[in-house]
């Protein structure tokens, strides 16, 4: 089932759920607008807003209102539901003369008993109408799970918008609160979990798509692990999750990682666990992050059960590096490398009979199978994708976002897999290429502390004397990359 599906059903589920909490609290049970929210139908869902916020009636009453605000929501389609976040955007902000008084109070204050009076009115006045029209929502059944699938479709029309915005963060915060890693719980998902939950982890796999129930059955062997994280407000929902291969030696290629025909090894014959793939399972949790806890939990939990363990690593896609180089190929016109590149495309061109384009050639089928036009390929690939991974954003950290986390988390570069994943998908985004990020136990604090505090991009050994050769020549644009080892 697409997780487009998955996130359907679930508003569909809130909608009967709340019907019932709904109906008690007002008088035309049967008020429905109209799915675009018409200004007439806007200023009803206002007037509705209010009446929640007043919470006339005691809390029951508002939580009725809250539920039926919530149904209301789920009533609309695209233009009704970006109307009401833009209803609650604007007309539901922090009062800013308010803001503005307490302010100047706080500035004015001429003593600390002024000075402390006056930051708790600054801090009341922060507190939006609409953070706390979106609070109701927790003390509901599922009220949690219909904010996060509420800020996954205020994500996609935030854009320009200030007041959406503004929104957002505030949603995000409130989230954030809610959602700290000690309230969190580290489960393990096996073949004998609830089928509804595996049906959720075929949905929202993002790296490497589980293509059926068989293929799912081998992710979870007696050779692999999944853990996911969970939520006491969402117990059957996975929040994000990691699968896991134990074997022996750090492995290069994910198609023999994942290839069903391979025998089931012995766990305990393993000497290295694989993290082969995260997802996060609520696009509506955007921006709060779990994944560091997640690796450094499924860690301890993996030294516990299986001692033998001695490396832990990732087998990581690049997803950002195909569309560097195809920038790279329409701008950096006399680059070496690029040159280097632009005659093996030429080269390969010819022999597959493709336009010599990098993506017409990739997406040949089968060419990695000529090894000498493999390997004419193989080569500015790889000091190009070296090259990637030492670009910078203008905040000075790396452009590859896998990189990021990775590196963030105490991690080092240890390997380039040449050919690591050869699906349409690893061509397009990584041009086949596949990492390893190694996490060695014993440098991961002073690795995390290297990359927090000066950016430092830490490379294996191996790696570092490839790139050093690569900088040695003037002409490399890693000279300037690789100054300081940096």
């Amino acid at each position: 089932m697409p997780a487009a599906q998955v996130f359907r059903d679930a508003l569909d589920n809130l909608n009967r759920l709340w019907r019932g909490m709904a109906a008690p609290f007002f008088e035309d049970d049967k008020l429905e607008l109209d799915p675009t929210l018409p200004p007439e139908d806007a200023q009803r869902l206002r007037e509705l807003m209010r009446q929640c916020l007043d919470a006339r009636g005691g809390e029951v009453s508002a939580l009725g209102r809250a539920a039926r605000l919530g149904r209301l929501y789920l009533g609309l389609d695209a233009t009704g539901r970006r109307r009401y976040l833009e209803i609650l955007a604007h007309d539901f902000a922090a009062d800013r003369k308010m803001l503005c008084q307490s302010a100047s109070a706080l500035c004015e204050a001429a003593d600390d008993a002024a000075y402390l009076r006056a930051e708790e009115r600054l801090r009341s006045a922060l507190e939006s109408p609409r953070l706390r029209l979106l609070g109701k929502f927790n003390a509901l059944p599922q009220g949690v799970k219909f904010l996060i699938d509420l800020r996954a479709e205020l994500l996609e029309w935030v854009g320009e918008d200030a007041r959406l915005q503004s929104l957002d963060r505030e949603l995000r915060q409130l989230l954030a609160t809610w959602f700290d890693i000690g309230f969190l719980a580290l489960r393990r998902i096996t073949w004998e979990s609830p089928a509804a939950l595996l049906e959720k982890l075929i949905a929202y796999e993002a790296v490497h798509e589980i293509h059926s129930w068989e293929d799912l059955r081998n992710r979870l062997e007696s050779d692999r692990r999944c853990y996911a994280f969970f939520h006491p407000a969402m117990p059957d929902e996975p929040l994000i999750f990691i699968e896991v291969a134990l074997v022996t030696g750090m492995s290069a290629s994910i198609q023999e990682l994942l290839d069903p025909q391979a025998p089931v090894a012995d766990p305990r014959e393993a000497d290295t666990a694989i993290f082969y793939s995260i997802s996060n399972a609520q696009q509506g949790l955007r921006g709060i992050s779990f994944g560091h806890f997640l690796i450094k939990q499924v860690v301890d939990d993996l030294r516990h059960d299986l001692p033998n363990l001695k490396n832990f690593a990732t087998l990581s896609p690049i997803p950002g590096f195909g569309g560097w180089l195809g920038k790279q190929l329409a701008q950096a016109a006399e680059a070496p490398q690029i040159l280097r590149l632009r005659t093996a495309l030429e080269q390969a061109a010819k022999a597959l009979g493709t336009p010599a384009e990098l993506a017409a050639v990739l997406g040949a089928v089968g060419w990695w199978e000529d090894e000498p036009l493999a390997q004419s390929l193989r080569d500015p690939l790889e000091a190009l994708c070296l090259q990637y991974f030492h670009e910078r954003r203008a905040d000075g950290f790396p452009l590859d976002p896998v990189e990021r986390f990775h590196l963030g988390n105490g991690a080092r570069i240890e390997r380039l897999n040449w050919l690591g994943d050869i699906s349409p998908k690893g061509m397009r985004q990584s041009c086949g290429l596949m990492v390893n990020y190694l996490y060695a136990l014993a440098e991961i604090e002073k690795n995390h502390e290297a990359f927090a505090a000066e950016k430092r991009i830490v490379v294996s050994r191996r790696l570092r004397t490839q790139i050093e050769a690569l900088a040695g020549d003037k002409t490399s644009p890693l000279r300037r990359l690789w100054k300081g080892r940096g």
